[in-house]
């Protein structure tokens, strides 16, 4: 079968998380990525947090799967030609270089434009225009501008980052969308343009439902939260999901660090959990008959419902919620989700060969389209595709020697 993104050639400039993250979809989806790096280091991920000596770490591996490697010292006037028949010949340029590092190397995007009316120009950066545009970002910096960690803990304790990497894969797939839809315009436009996303602007726009709070305080306290004072601004409130249902982590069996489950209070829902925890009373009792009535009370709500989870573990009480449609999550461990047999059977777990490193565990593409299955394939090594690719641009084993003698490969 086609892949969704056949015939698509991405120029991949990108290195560490935000841009392979989105380069790395658009090759399971089918593109042609290759992916430039310096010759002799290469992404400075390959040897960033190794486990295993002289290879390629898993930092590396599970960001730049299904790509070809082409080593380039775009700094020789011969890296500078091979990079402008590059962006000829490509349909998209991904980036996530500091702010006008490619525009100092004489490829800003006039002369991209120039070079390649078609092409579209995607980069990501920490910020927006302002007073933040120059400045450094990282994950957990992207987190902390962009409102997450601000709304993340609890109302006592430290702002918190999240360990889901929103700031960096998730900027990543707000690029991807602008790449797509910028592709998509070509088509009837006939050119290409530029595509700008702000790891600030990614976690804010996955922060929405705290900027909508934000605005609700005007109106006073917010109920739904647990927090007993509101200040003007939106409150870390721990577990609490801070929307129109209640929930919160309750302890399992045996009691270990991940022996939780979430469980989340419908109004259709208290009256299948009462009866398995053993307290019809409470069904009609007026302190705890209506969903008015338990958002006054939620603390001793869930501290009911604890005292029957404590009984069961975090898969039992899934089963036993999911059979009366109780809405719930056992807090799935990193050892409990990397040893999940249906993830495996499923394809979203892929047990992959490395030449240097031998197998080891990569994800999937998270995205399934019916007629474009996505086969996963191994990260490359360091320039593994470099021969593959001039020879594709044209140049002769002669030309290419005197490409590597003058260090632009």
């Amino acid at each position: 079968m086609d892949k969704a993104l056949d015939g698509v050639r991405i120029l991949d400039m990108t290195h560490v998380q935000a841009g392979p993250s989105a380069t790395q979809l658009m090759a399971w989806l089918g593109a042609d990525v290759i992916k430039v790096e310096l010759p002799g280091r290469g992404d400075i991920t390959r040897s960033q947090l190794r486990d295993v000596p002289n290879a390629d770490s898993l930092y590396f591996t599970m960001l730049n799967s299904n790509k070809r490697s082409l080593t380039l010292n775009m700094k020789t006037p011969e890296g500078k030609a091979l990079l402008e028949d590059l962006v000829q010949r490509c349909d998209v340029l991904v980036e996530n270089f500091g702010p006008g590092v490619l525009d100092r190397a004489g490829f800003d995007w006039e002369r991209l434009q120039t070079l390649n009316p078609r092409l579209i120009y995607a980069s990501i950066k920490g910020f927006g225009p302002g007073p933040y545009a120059d400045c450094k970002a990282y994950e957990n910096v992207a987190q902390c501008m962009g409102g997450a960690a601000s709304t993340t803990g609890t109302a006592e304790g430290a702002p918190t980052v999240t360990g889901a990497q929103i700031g960096d894969s998730g900027t990543g797939v707000h690029c991807v969308v602008g790449i797509l839809a910028a592709l998509l315009h070509r088509e009837h436009s006939g050119r290409g343009q530029r595509v700008e996303v702000a790891m600030q602007d990614s976690v804010l726009n996955l922060c929405r439902v705290k900027l909508r709070d934000q605005q609700r305080l005007a109106a006073g306290p917010m109920r739904e939260y647990p927090n007993k004072a509101f200040g003007d601004f939106v409150p870390r409130a721990g577990n609490a999901s801070g929307g129109g249902q209640p929930g919160a982590a309750l302890r399992c069996a045996p009691g270990g660090a991940n022996d939780y489950v979430y469980v989340i209070v419908q109004p259709q829902g208290w009256e299948p959990l009462m009866r398995l925890c053993g307290r019809e009373d409470l069904i009609t009792h007026a302190q705890f008959a209506t969903p008015e009535a338990r958002l006054k009370c939620l603390d001793e709500c869930f501290s009911i419902i604890e005292k029957w989870t404590r009984t069961r573990t975090k898969f039992e009480v899934m089963d036993a919620l999911n059979e009366v449609d109780v809405p719930c999550g056992p807090i799935l461990s990193m050892k409990d989700l990397i040893e999940d047999k249906s993830l495996y059977e499923r394809g979203y777990l892929v047990e992959l060969d490395h030449p240097e490193r031998g197998q080891y565990v990569q994800l999937g593409c998270p995205i399934t389209l019916s007629a474009s299955p996505v086969e996963v394939e191994r990260s490359p090594l360091l320039g593994e595709h470099t021969e593959e690719i001039l020879d594709w641009l044209g140049r002769t084993p002669a030309q290419i020697e005197a490409l590597r003698a003058a260090g632009a490969v």
